[in-house]
């Protein structure tokens, strides 16, 4: 299996490098061990699955009982073995929407780090749904088309427009496999109306934003149910992909539907923990194609761990660049939710460049570093979305929008102060009448009422929305502040905007700032 071959910098460590990765899904645990025998090439040495399904009582109770739990530590002891006797250089865990969901979900990361001293990363379904995407690029040559990625696990159903460079729109549905079990527990999975029923559940299905414009170039669907799937169908294998037409798809979901959970096994060869999961599973990934108009599934057989040990090779590899994946990851993100609400990205993005130029600028005058950079950056391309709820208040929507969303790169803490700022990129100065502002630490206080004000005179420097402006530079000529502008056009409106949302960045730095 290949690599992307773009890599410039030799790395700091010898081959062969072996990795592993651990995915903790709802319906069970997966690992992959792989061995990098240079930059371009890896393969696959060892794997496994436990059927574990700690998500069977996570979407009924709330909670994962306690005997899912030990026996989810035991699988990734066995693992942890596997992993020791390979001479695995280093080992990732990520965790999915169950032990997301699950209320008692430090219970289990403590246990895990007691009894074997390995730590969990609970990841959202964001980042399930990049990681699944770096395996996909690293398989798929998807050339400047856009894909429908599909992963379907036991809690959730990632949807995502997609192409070679990233992911540009997403949705994460809380309709997984397992789920759909827990939700219609009473039936039989063999019953006629667990059928209808899931029918009738899925009917509100849909693809990401602007996804159902156009059609995609195809789909590529991820996860353990769609390569039995391709099995069951005889599905056409090219390069190491199958290809399910949806015709077989169907076909293949009228004989499961017929089926209980015994002859499934018995007729299909089915592990007892697939049985009953594989119908809903066929039925979304039919439900999707139909949406997307189109007739065929490939299947490239790579899901979250392929994507984790990718990942993870890249971390290691090239270190010095993590700073840079991680601010291009951010700002996919970004771009991605604006997107689904149909923001102005050329504004977005000019108000970007302009508030981290200024930024740049301007650190010792407002006591900020560089590590916070990234959090002024989310914030401008992220100002505006709330026109799409209404131009009237659009920054308090904007907030709102934003402190709802899940952005990759952002923790919550993150996540709030990046609302805050948008909430005060326009109007009334922060103060302590504001539950906004007084909901954060006096710290991340200290950060906000900067970098609004930062993000205030951005805004007003492309008040118009068409970028006139091409760069700027800030001189310090004793008692101001002087920005000095190169052009297109009249900035007469620029200018009048700049005047006014000035005035809370010249009292933080205690000079004027002007237009030269």
């Amino acid at each position: 299996m290949r690599i992307n071959e773009d890599r410039k910098k030799t790395p700091s460590f010898q081959f062969p490098l072996k990795l592993a990765g651990i995915d903790v899904g709802s319906n069970a645990i997966r690992f992959l061990i792989a061995e990098f025998d240079s930059i371009g090439n890896y393969h696959k040495i060892n794997s496994g699955r436990e059927p574990v399904r700690l998500g069977h009582d996570v979407f009924v109770t709330g909670r994962m009982r306690e005997s899912a739990i030990a026996s989810a530590i035991e699988a990734i002891k066995k693992f942890k073995l596997c992993c020791e006797q390979q001479d695995v250089h280093a080992l990732r865990i990520v965790a999915t929407s169950a032990v997301r969901e699950a209320d008692n979900s430090e219970v289990f990361c403590e246990q895990l780090k007691s009894e074997t001293g390995l730590d969990v990363e609970i990841i959202s379904g964001g980042e399930e749904a990049r990681l699944v995407h770096t395996a996909i690029k690293n398989k798929v040559l998807m050339g400047r088309s856009r894909w429908i990625s599909v992963d379907v696990g036991g809690g959730s159903v990632e949807i995502s427009l997609v192409d070679s460079e990233g992911i540009l729109l997403s949705e994460s549905h809380p309709i997984g496999t397992v789920r759909l079990l827990e939700e219609f527990a009473e039936i039989g999975s063999g019953d006629g109306r667990f059928k209808r029923l899931i029918t009738e559940y899925i009917a509100n299905l849909k693809l990401p934003g602007t996804a159902q414009r156009y059609k995609p170039a195809g789909i590529i669907a991820t996860g353990g149910n769609i390569e039995v799937l391709a099995k069951i169908t005889n599905s056409k294998n090219n390069d190491g992909m199958g290809t399910i037409s949806l015709t077989s798809l169907r076909s293949a979901i009228e004989t499961i539907g017929g089926l209980s959970y015994k002859q499934r096994m018995e007729q299909l060869g089915l592990k007892p923990d697939r049985a009953d999961v594989i119908l809903p599973a066929a039925m979304v990934y039919e439900k999707i194609s139909s949406l997307s108009g189109v007739d065929e599934i490939l299947v490239p057989f790579v899901g979250i761990r392929d994507g984790i040990i990718i990942d993870l090779f890249d971390t290691i590899a090239f270190p010095e660049n993590s700073i840079i994946r991680q601010a291009n990851q951010l700002n996919s993100s970004c771009l991605t939710l604006g997107r689904k609400f149909f923001f102005d990205e050329p504004h977005a993005l000019q108000v970007q460049f302009l508030s981290l130029s200024i930024f740049d600028q301007i650190q010792e005058y407002i006591g900020l570093d560089s590590t916070h950079r990234h959090i002024l950056s989310a914030a401008s391309l992220l100002h505006d979305i709330g026109y799409f709820i209404s131009d009237k208040r659009h920054h308090k929507h904007s907030y709102y929008i934003v402190i709802n969303s899940e952005i990759l790169g952002l923790d919550y803490k993150d996540l709030q102060l990046v609302a805050s700022i948008i909430r005060f990129h326009r109007k009334s100065e922060p103060s302590v009448r504001n539950s906004e502002f007084t909901a954060l630490s006096e710290e991340d206080q200290f950060k906000m009422v900067r970098f609004a004000g930062i993000l205030r005179l951005a805004d007003s420097l492309d008040t118009e929305h068409i970028q006139r402006v091409k760069t700027l530079k800030i001189e310090d000529v004793g008692d101001k502040l002087k920005l000095n502008i190169e052009a297109s056009g009249d900035l007469m409106l620029e200018k009048w905007s700049f005047t006014k949302k000035s005035q809370m960045l010249s009292k933080i730095i205690e000079k004027p700032i002007v237009i030269g």
